[in-house]
Order: structure tokens, then sequence, then C-alpha cells
């Protein structure tokens, strides 16, 4: 009797709840990733997660493995994973002691303010994301090896073969890469002058081989750091770039350090994150974004309703309307990081929202502080079988970064140049517009929204992620935390959910073609304008759930060929 009693109220629970638009979430079985036991891997290419597995499996730590994925992503991934560029990561060792390291491009020597306009102040056309002189220092090669010489438990020869041997081995072309690679074929010969490797119409199924990097790596893995930023590839790449009338110089390469940095760490909903600073804006802004909204407690609003997204939309035009004034590199201006994400401080920043209308963003302008204090990219997330986690974000900044391909030695190089504000108040490539704190000065690094990112719960590991997509980057990041942290999701789940993007400027929000359009009526009647005309993808997330079983649950964003590979 108290078995059917039971019964007869779940039947009338369900059928109370049918007409209920949460239905569907409650009755819908999840999706969950890939389960590992032990240790994860997840980046954009099944090759390079397969090659991180292997080097934990031979006993390397998270590390060792983020090392070989990045190099294997080189080869694998040329749109994005690179030599050329440079990075981020945050990490999170098994005794809870975190840290990061900036391995960013830097500005040339012969860098000026003014060197992406023309007579009349204007902004030349593609000057700072096309060729030569939208290149900068490279840094990916010092920061691998910075961060080997400080956690590396395997040789550095052993890391780096893998990425070797898949260059001459080759790499299988996939459905997206062909299609991303023929869009962007007309823009090769633009930039190097002649035909490279990539400008023949390679088909999916195809085999691409590499000889020319498997060399480079190779003298890489003979002679060490000094070989790419003294040595004959350095020597390559500074002649290839000047002959292409670009600015670099050995001078530059040789002066080039990565630098170590304090991470910025801030709680939400009982939760530590722990994510990267400036020269990243990623930290900062998703501390300002979420802290905004932690006292209006999201989670009573239905996930993708308009209530939900008009809260998000509003936190982020503050934080990138700050992000704007406030940001540049810390070596070089004075950043009130503490001020910008304090709790008063964002109190009064929202003060002026108002749930009956939309803010223009014409009307929002940084915030005042009253003291001061002393595209393409790809991300790569990993947890050892020793407790230690690994978040990198690297990248090249455009598909394929500035197109310049040095043929001898096999790889692209960055066109990070354009994340500089050319011109103060003028948009970068992203429509991110910039001010005098991120201003072209010799030796400086360029602002990123790269937001490599571990959260904490009750002083152990939760989740690691990241996600590449320029200036969506840092929403991305945010919204996949919220997905897991208010909405119970699995891992695989919240990658996989359509996304939205705010950013101040421009004045609309842009959605994903698989949000629903339900929400658009009452989001349009608050007066916020709706985009979906540039919007096929917003962030590739990868990341890394750790379950209350201890077992690892990998989200590979299927917007791209995204891959977890584990043990």
């Amino acid at each position: 009797m108290k078995k059917t009693a039971i019964l007869l109220i779940l039947s009338l629970a369900f059928i109370q709840c049918k007409n209920n638009n949460l239905t569907k979430e409650l009755i819908v079985h999840k999706e969950v990733g890939f389960i590992a036991d032990s240790a994860m891997v997840v980046s954009a290419r099944e090759e390079a997660s397969k090659i991180g597995v292997e080097i934990m499996k031979q006993g390397g730590n998270a590390f060792d493995a983020s090392i070989a994925t990045s190099l294997a992503l080189a080869v694998a991934y040329p749109y994005a994973g690179n030599i050329g560029g440079g990075g981020f990561m945050v990490y999170r060792k098994n005794d809870g002691a975190i840290g990061s390291i900036d391995y960013r491009e830097k500005a040339p020597l012969a860098a000026t303010k003014d060197m992406y306009l023309d007579k009349e102040g204007n902004v030349i056309p593609d000057k700072s994301t096309l060729g030569a002189m939208a290149v900068g220092v490279p840094g990916a090669i010092s920061g691998l090896f910075d961060i080997h010489e400080k956690f590396g438990s395997l040789p550095f020869e052993k890391l780096i073969q893998p990425a070797i041997d898949l260059a001459n081995k080759g790499v299988v072309v996939t459905q997206k890469q062909e299609k991303v690679n023929n869009k962007y074929r007309p823009l090769f010969e633009k930039a190097n002058g002649r035909t490279i490797l990539l400008d023949k119409a390679w088909k999916a199924g195809d085999t691409i081989k590499y000889p020319a990097l498997a060399a480079t790596l190779t003298r890489i893995r003979d002679h060490g750091r000094d070989e790419f930023y003294k040595g004959k590839t350095a020597a390559m790449l500074v002649d290839y770039v000047q002959n292409l009338g670009g600015i670099i110089t050995k001078e530059d390469l040789e002066k080039y350090q990565a630098k170590w940095r304090k991470p910025i760490t801030f709680t939400y909903d009982g939760n530590k994150i722990i994510s990267m600073s400036p020269p990243s804006s990623g930290g900062i802004c998703i501390a300002q974004i979420l802290k905004s909204i932690e006292p209006f407690n999201i989670e009573q609003y239905q996930h993708n309703s308009t209530k939900y997204i008009q809260l998000i939309t509003e936190a982020s035009r503050r934080a990138y309307a700050d992000r704007s004034h406030f940001l540049g590199d810390p070596d070089f201006v004075n950043i009130p990081v503490d001020s910008l994400i304090a709790s008063d401080y964002l109190a009064k920043r929202m003060l002026d929202f108002n749930w009956n209308k939309a803010t223009l963003s014409s009307d929002i302008t940084h915030g005042n502080l009253t003291f001061s204090e002393s595209d393409e990219t790809t991300h790569l997330s990993i947890v050892d079988q020793f407790g230690n986690a690994v978040s990198i974000t690297t990248t090249i900044n455009g598909a394929y970064g500035s197109k310049v391909y040095i043929e001898e030695a096999g790889f692209f190089l960055n066109n990070e140049m354009d994340d500089f504000s050319s011109k103060p108040g003028e948009p970068n490539m992203f429509g991110l517009i910039g001010a005098e704190a991120n201003a072209i000065v010799p030796q400086k690094r360029m602002l990123s929204s790269m937001t490599p990112t571990i959260v904490e719960k009750n002083g152990k590991l939760k989740m690691v992620l990241g996600s590449p997509g320029g200036s969506t980057i840092i929403t991305s990041v945010m919204l996949n935390i919220l997905n897991v942290l208010e909405y119970d999701m699995t891992m695989q789940e919240s990658v996989s959910k359509p996304r939205f993007h705010h950013q101040w400027m421009p004045d609309n929000i842009k959605f994903e073609p698989a949000f629903d359009t339900l929400v658009f009526p009452s989001l349009k009647k608050l007066g916020y304008q709706i985009d979906q005309s540039n919007s096929p993808v917003i962030g590739k997330v990868d990341a890394i759930l750790i379950l209350p079983n201890g077992k690892l649950e990998g989200g590979a964003d299927p917007r791209g060929d995204d891959k977890a590979a584990g043990f």
C-alpha cells in the first residue's frame, strides 16, 4: 500500500510538472563526458590529449603532460596551437599551492605607440592583424622551458619527442580543419608573398606532414631554449620577418623572458576561484562578473531565462568597461586589482542596474576608484594521478595568427600586436576597445582575454577549465562555472550548452545559433539588442570536473575536434 501511494504521488508530480518549462531538464538523462579514474587531459585535438596522457602513464606529472600536449598542439592544430605565440598557465599542486606563469608575447624594441596609424591619425586596416608588422615577440618556448625547470619530472627531450614524431608521421585533416583552412587560404599568400604548405586544398582524411617543424623541434630538443631565441631558429625567424617588412630583431628574441605571477583569487558562493592575473584580463573580469551577480542569488532564475541573461549581461557590461580603462601590462601600468574586485566597489557599479530596462553601454563608463594600490587561441586542462592540476591557454591570436608562415622552420607567427590599443577608443579585431593603459610600448605585453582557471571547494580541487575565443573567453569560462556550481550540470553537459556574450561595446548580446530564441522577445522589450549574425561559436571550453567519488569527468567542447583522454 505504501509503495502504491508513493507511485501515485510521483505520477501526480510528473503530471503537474508536464507543463512546466523545467520538465525537460528534470527528466532527460544528463549528458556525461569521458570518465577517468586517476588522470586526464582535455585539449583541442585527440592526438595531443593522448600524448599528454601517455606522458603521465610513464610517470610524468601534469606539468610534464602540459608541455608535451602544448608541443603536440603546435603540430596537430596550427590554427591556434603554436610555438610562434604565447600563453598563460595557472596551476594548483596536490598540496594546495597555487601559482601562474605569463609567457605572453611582447612588443618589439622598435615598436611605437602610433605604428598602426596613418598621417591623419587613423588606424591602417589590416596592419596590426595581417603580415609581419602584426607579430609580437613569441614567448611559448620560453614558458614551456620555465615550467619544466620548476616542475618537470621527466627529461625535456622525452616531452618534445612525441611532437617530433607526430610532425614526421603527419596529422589527419578533420572536416572542421578542412573548412577553416579553406576559409583562410587566400590570406596565406597575401601575408607571405608566396604559397605555403597549407595553401593546398587539403581535404578531410588527408594526412599533412610537417618535416620543417619536425626539424625545428629536433633542434630545440638538442640545443634547448636558446635554439629558439639565439640559435638557427631565431635567425630564420628574424630574417623571414624582416624580409617581409617586420621589425623583430635578434635582440628582441634574446631579451625575452617569461614571468611567474601571482594569480587572481576570490570566493564565489563558497568556492575559491583561481585565475590569471594581468596582463590577462580574465581573472579580474570573471571576478567582477561573478561577485557582481552573487548578491542576486542567480540560481533562483531558470538557466538561460530572460532574468538570467539580463543579470549576467549587466554585470559583464560593467566589467568590460573597467577592462577597457584600467587593464594592461602590470610591469608598465599601475592596476588597482584589489579595488576592482572589492565587493563594495562592485555593489556600487550595479546600483543603476534596473530589471525593467537595459542599461545603455553609452551610459556606462569605467568605475571611479577612490584610491589606488601598491579568437585564435586554444586551451588544455590537465589533472594528474598525483592530484596536481594545470590550466593552460595559449594563442597566436587570430586564426593562424598573422598568417606569416616561416616555411623553413615550419610554423606560423602570431598577430598579437592587435591586442594593444592601436588607437585609444578604437576597437581591435574582437571589437574590444582599449585605453592608454594598453597602449603600445617597446617590451610591453599586450592585454589578453585568456582565462585559464581552477576552482576549489572546501579546500579540495573541484574543476579545471578554460577556453579560446578572443573576447568571448571570459564569458565562456564564467558561464561554465555557473553551470556547474549553480545548476549542478555535468561537465560535458555544461560545455555543450548554448552560450551568449556581451562585452560593453558593441552594445548587443551575441547568441549562438543553437540558443533558444523564445527569450528574445522579452529581452528586446527591455531594450536589449540581439545579435546572432556573427556568433556561430562562442568559446570552445575544455574542462575537467572532480566527481564526489574522486573520479574525473572530462568536458570536451563539441564545437571543435576537442577530446578528453585519461586513465
